[in-house]
């Protein structure tokens, strides 16, 4: 008896789980706010600067590169060290460019990964040390300072005769290189704008209702495909940070256009979920000619008294062709079908590119086809 109200729980237990799984749990396709889209206003900003590598072991920039002894000579300068920058003949020294993203929420203290890529004739930035580098905006305003040792993440060995070399020697990254000094002004009223990173019309009016369904009637609405309008509840416009939060982690089934990307150079093909077909037929065969030519030599015999060497070419010419195969792909079919049809006849992806060409000719691919 106790055995069998035993069971009795616990199919009842998995009953339970079941619903809740079936009814609770977010589409497959659904995705954050958060991950499809920003808000306007608050997203990250372009920082550059010029600056000095040091310690470069004779990979540095030639002497003939005006702008790097200057730029020595200058700094030479400030330290108090009196010198002509035509005077100036090293090779350990290498001008680059400075860059990195500030984000909008970083404060003065927090710290930035920085990318440091050389502008002269360095063979090398593998060893240095990147010197202070202030990093400005837009505005022409200094938002960070840059300094620390830079890697390359590869090597460069061997010598004039043979060398091996692992990833691009002149272009490097400092790991949290740069400090924050200065913060970007943020401010938030009472409305605040969504806006979408791929513009679509459902996923906008997708964003709207489902604010509005969590907030209430009225605290979103969508302009168009790429902005969505929303207003503070007056129950958060003092903790306007908190309802931010609460926003960008809602769940919103993305919807997207039905493409087919192509590159024809690589041979690499990606096939969207929702890519569909008319009714089409599809034949495909492979035709082979193999041609090989092989050289007989004929030559006199030993100890005759004439006659000369001659080449004799000999070719063959061998086709082969497959059999055609014809498959039927009927109105409707989904990626798993076009998918398993086209493996069915053994394409190559140089094949299925000229597939996809002739059934988007002939009218019968429902995507767009984008060729890269």
């Amino acid at each position: 008896m106790k055995l069998f109200l035993g069971n009795i729980a616990l199919q009842l237990v998995l009953y339970v789980l079941f619903v809740f799984l079936f009814f609770f749990t977010p589409e497959a396709n659904a995705s954050r706010i958060k991950e499809i889209a920003n808000y306007e206003g608050i997203r990250g900003n372009h920082l550059i600067g010029y600056g000095l590598v040091v310690g470069l072991e004779g990979q540095g920039d030639k002497s003939g590169t005006g702008f790097t002894t200057q730029s020595l000579a200058n700094m030479l300068n400030r330290f108090g060290v009196r010198i002509d920058a035509n005077s100036i003949s090293v090779k350990n020294v290498a001008s680059v460019v400075v860059t990195a993203d500030l984000s909008p929420l970083a404060k003065p203290g927090s710290s930035l990964d920085v990318t440091v890529s050389s502008i002269g004739d360095a063979k090398s930035l593998q060893g240095g040390t990147l010197l202070f580098t202030p990093l400005s905006g837009a505005d022409g305003e200094v938002y960070a300072v840059a300094q620390g040792p830079v890697s390359i993440g590869g090597f460069l060995g061997g010598g004039d005769e043979s060398k091996v070399q692992k990833n691009f020697l002149t272009v490097g990254r400092v790991p949290a290189g740069a400090l924050v000094e200065r913060d970007i002004p943020l401010s938030v009223g009472n409305d605040i704008a969504i806006l979408l990173k791929n513009p679509d019309f459902t996923t906008s009016s997708r964003i709207a209702g489902v604010i509005n369904t969590n907030f209430g009637p009225g605290s979103a609405h969508s302009v168009d495909a790429t902005k969505v309008w929303v207003r503070i509840p007056d129950g958060y416009r003092t903790n306007q940070v908190d309802f931010l939060s609460m926003v960008e982690t809602l769940d919103i089934p993305v919807d997207t256009i039905s493409k087919v990307v192509v590159n024809e150079r690589t041979g690499t093909i990606v096939i969207g979920q929702n890519v569909k077909l008319s009714t089409v037929a599809v034949s495909h065969g492979n035709l082979t000619v193999e041609i090989q030519t092989s050289y007989q030599v004929s030559q006199p015999s030993p100890f005759s008294r004439g006659g000369t060497t001659a080449v004799v070419p000999e070719t063959s010419i061998n086709v082969e062709e497959e059999d055609a195969r014809l498959i039927q792909l009927d109105e409707g079919t989904n990626l798993g079908d076009l998918v398993g049809a086209l493996n069915a006849l053994g394409v190559t992806p140089r094949d299925l590119i000229a597939i996809l060409q002739a059934i988007r000719s002939a009218g019968a691919l429902q995507a767009e086809l984008e060729l890269i």
